[in-house]
């Protein structure tokens, strides 16, 4: 030791102005994860203060939908419908018997009268049958005939033979009666009395079973003769059905009418049954429209339709309703009650006013998209202050092209959102602004 400080301390007092205090980092993970925390908590803050206020809540700039009020009035039950003018009456123009087409007459568009040559086939395979048809029939025909002679000649050969034994009778009656007399004078023999008397009983013996068998004959051929004819009947009814058959290659037209449709070609080859075209009414028309399958329900036949034109209303009437739905409709068919237009024309398209009901007073709102989106079943009504609009069940009745009954839920004077919901169907309830 030397001076009083030892070699240890002076070291220490050296390094003191070395050291410094090291202060520890803040990492940015923990900054954002504290970022999130608030956002997260602002968010349930957020639901919390929704769901106080009524549920789900969608802002929507108010400009950007359409809102109708409830009024009072009257709801006339009607829809419009639109229809497509058609012939009342077709008569589909099928093939009967397939062949080969060989001649055409007439083209498509075309008047016609009953009976009018079309088209001429021609059918190799049914012209060969007809004829052996025709042969088979002939020949069994023939054979009838002579079966029904050979009965014929048998009847006059049993009335043939009663002539030859009565002629026997009656001669051998009298000889009889002369040889009695000689034989009591002793002038003839007895015994050739009795050779006339057992020729005579011979004969009237043979005449008896001639009798019985002309009428056993007679029975016998009165029931084969008819059957003989009813089958002669039949057969030439099949040489006619044969013969109409090879007539139907000829294709006539069975009305008055126009052909429509009409589309083949010589030498095309056509099978049997199929459609050639179609003959139409040319003065009368229907109309054919299909309405949506919600009205399936309140459409009847018998119901009448408005159609106006140039200023007059043509009255129709639904005659038929067809009961298959496709892609959400169903088909009905239009008849003019009274006079149908002169100028209109096949194909063409009409507006008509179909009537479901009578005209009634009743609370109303716009026809409109919404309804598509909730069935009917609630809409969105704005409240007093115009600021948010509030989900709210309600009872919907008819419906029209404009207007829809309100049977419950609703008040005169209320305000509706009447567009479309597709966008916040889910909500309870629409916050309205004038912001974009």
């Amino acid at each position: 030791m030397y001076g009083g400080k030892t070699a240890g301390t002076d070291r220490a007092a050296s390094g003191a102005g070395m050291d410094r205090k090291v202060e520890k980092k803040k990492t940015p993970w923990k900054t954002a994860g504290i970022a999130v925390a608030i956002l997260a908590l602002a968010g349930v803050v957020w639901m919390l203060v929704n769901d106080a206020a009524g549920g789900r809540t969608f802002r929507v700039n108010e400009s950007r939908i359409v809102i109708s009020p409830v009024t009072e009035g009257t709801f006339e039950d009607f829809i419009p419908v639109r229809g497509r003018v058609t012939p009342l009456k077709t008569l589909f123009l099928d093939a009967i018997e397939g062949g080969r087409v060989e001649r055409i007459l007439v083209e498509d568009g075309t008047m016609l009268k009953k009976g009018d040559l079309i088209v001429e086939l021609s059918n190799s395979n049914l012209q060969v049958s007809f004829t052996a048809n025709e042969t088979r029939v002939t020949e069994q025909l023939n054979n009838m005939r002579s079966q029904e002679l050979q009965l014929e000649q048998n009847r006059l050969g049993h009335k043939r033979n009663l002539v030859d034994f009565n002629y026997q009778i009656k001669t051998l009656t009298r000889k009889v009666e002369r040889e009695r007399e000689l034989v009591k004078t002793n002038a003839i023999p007895t015994r050739q009395l009795e050779d006339s008397e057992d020729n005579l009983e011979y004969n009237i013996n043979r005449r008896e079973l001639t009798l019985e068998s002309q009428a056993t004959d007679a029975r016998l051929q009165e029931s084969q003769l008819v059957f003989l004819r009813e089958a002669a009947v039949r057969l030439e009814e099949s040489l006619v059905a044969a013969r109409k058959n090879l007539d139907n290659l000829n294709v006539r037209a069975p009305v008055d009418g126009k052909l429509s449709g009409f589309n083949v070609e010589v030498g095309e080859n056509i099978p049997r049954g199929n459609r050639l075209g179609q003959i139409d009414d040319p003065d009368n028309y229907k109309l054919t429209a299909n309405i949506d399958e919600f009205y399936l329900g309140r459409v009847d036949i018998g119901q009448e339709a408005v159609f106006e034109r140039g200023g007059i209303s043509y009255r129709m009437t639904i005659a038929k309703i067809y009961p298959q739905v496709t892609n959400g409709q169903f088909e009905v068919d239009f008849v003019f009650a009274d006079t149908q237009p002169a100028d209109i024309r096949r194909g063409q398209t009409l507006q008509t006013k179909l009537t479901l009901g009578d005209a009634t007073k009743a609370a109303l709102i716009p026809n409109g998209a919404f309804y598509q989106d909730t069935g009917g079943n609630w809409v969105f009504v704005v409240t007093e202050d115009g600021a948010q609009a509030v989900k709210r069940t309600v009872r919907l009745g008819r419906r029209n092209s404009r207007f829809i009954e309100v049977l419950e839920g609703l008040e005169i004077g209320e305000r509706v959102v009447t567009s479309p919901y597709s966008s916040f169907v889910e909500m309870d309830r629409l916050r309205l602004s004038g912001d974009d």
